[in-house]
């Protein structure tokens, strides 16, 4: 499909689009349209940053009527509070010639204001699955009049753990609705999901999960521990022209805490950093900075910056190797967004090269390899993590598999002992064996033996 024009669409969204500078669509855009706009479930597999939020707007947009009910029609779930903001301000752009009510609503914050928002009456609600769930059950928030469910980031959901939500906000939707689902990888949880409420979905596939971007350039480097990494690093991006806008990705928060004070000391107010534990207004302070360029250098964990839009990313630089080979094409998903050029670099050590060799064969491709410049100190010191794991000889902190069997304390019980299930005639059998009846004070009972004593 060479242009939007060949969708169909109404005036307000040309006019949108054309304010955006947006001619042709995506892949995912083109292949999604018609499926959507019919009407029937989809499920999408396309690469965060391929135009996701554009390709089920485009048609829902198009299709919906202008109305002043008050329970809301379409309803948007995203994973984190960042993807909330993100994809309502998409929406806000796509419809600004359209008469449309969006609210995005999230943890962290008054949930008594979001109760007033969705009061006001809405078309489109923008939700995590928790806020939402929170919304409905405290009755504000209907959905009866819902038409279309589309989940976005699916995979990073069930992730996270929210499929114990994801089943009780399905619960609580009419069943007469349209279902979309986008996912950047497909899993034996996400399957599972779409097996259990779907019906017939159409699956639309762009690109393999995995196929490195041809506008990346990639290239690794064997470092033998984190203090020589963090050198490397601080080596690296001293070339402000070079590394002029920087995500750098870590494994988990406390290495996220850990980079960032250590990088702090020399970058001072050139570098944020994000991941779960840190505050709303925190997190969404650190995107924009790195966004409008005031911080050069934001450091993150996978869950936070997965779906994030940052144009111009000039590097993606993974501090550590991402355990599954998937996250490392989400990672370098960031740079060489709308066909600019990209670069992606990673760092190894050698218990992480199992991981590297995953990577690769997933993308069917050898990352070229640099050598570390000899400017960079190689650094002996360990981290906590890094140092070996010193056990007392008598006393393992886990068990080896021939303990796990019972030890020479364990026995079985007894058989006198052993409880039987007697059922109703368990009375009985204690009348016979004690000779009187089970209910004490029996007054008959009592009577009789009173008088053969006299």
């Amino acid at each position: 499909m060479n242009s939007f024009l060949d969708l169909n669409l109404n005036t307000p969204l040309y006019n949108a689009l054309s304010d955006l500078g947006f001619n042709t669509p995506t892949p995912i855009q083109s292949e999604a349209f018609s499926v959507i706009a019919s009407g029937k479930d989809m499920v999408g597999i396309a690469q965060t940053g391929t135009g996701k939020t554009f390709a089920y707007m485009l048609p829902i947009l198009k299709n919906l009527k202008f109305s002043t009910q008050e329970n809301p029609r379409v309803l948007i779930l995203v994973p984190t509070r960042e993807l909330v903001v993100q994809v309502v301000n998409e929406i806000e752009k796509l419809a600004a010639y359209i008469n449309v009510r969006v609210l995005g609503v999230y943890g962290g914050t008054n949930i008594n204001t979001q109760k007033q928002a969705v009061a006001q009456g809405q078309d489109i609600i923008v939700a995590t699955p928790g806020r939402l769930y929170d919304l409905a059950v405290s009755r504000v928030l209907q959905l009866k009049s819902l038409q279309k469910l589309v989940i976005d980031e699916v995979d990073v959901m069930l992730d996270l753990g929210f499929r114990h939500q994801l089943l009780n906000i399905f619960d609580i939707l009419p069943e007469r609705r349209q279902n979309i689902m986008f996912s950047a990888t497909m899993t034996e949880d996400v399957d599972a999901l779409i097996t259990d409420f779907f019906i017939n979905p159409e699956k639309i596939s762009i690109a393999v999960s995995g196929t490195p971007l041809e506008n990346i350039s990639q290239t690794k480097y064997s470092v033998p521990n984190y203090y020589t990494k963090f050198n490397l690093l601080k080596h690296l991006l001293n070339d402000t022209e070079v590394f002029n806008k920087v995500l750098v990705f870590v494994a988990h928060k406390k290495m996220a805490d850990r980079l960032f004070d250590h990088l702090a000391e020399t970058l001072n107010d050139e570098i944020c950093v994000i991941h779960s534990n840190k505050t709303q207004n925190y997190r969404l302070r650190s995107i924009e900075q790195f966004r409008e360029g005031f911080n050069r250098v934001l450091i993150a964990t996978d869950v936070m910056a997965r779906g994030l839009d940052i144009d111009n990313v000039s590097h993606v630089i993974n501090f550590d190797t991402p355990d599954y080979p998937e996250n490392y094409t989400h990672r370098i998903g960031r740079t060489g967004r709308a066909e600019r050029k990209g670069e992606a670099i990673i760092f190894s050590t050698e218990k992480e090269q199992e991981h590297l060799e995953k990577i690769e064969t997933l993308m069917n491709m050898v990352i070229p390899e640099l050598q570390i410049p000899e400017e960079v100190t190689i650094s002996t010191e360990l981290i906590e993590e890094e140092r070996p794991q010193i056990k007392e000889h008598n006393n393992p902190t886990k068990r080896k598999k021939d303990e796990d069997a019972p030890g020479p304390a364990f026995h079985e019980k007894k058989a006198k002992n052993s409880k039987e299930n007697l059922g109703g005639s368990y009375k009985f059998k204690i009348a016979a064996k004690y000779k009187k009846p089970k209910t004490r004070g029996d007054k008959n009972y009592n009577k009789k033996n009173k008088n053969k004593k006299r």
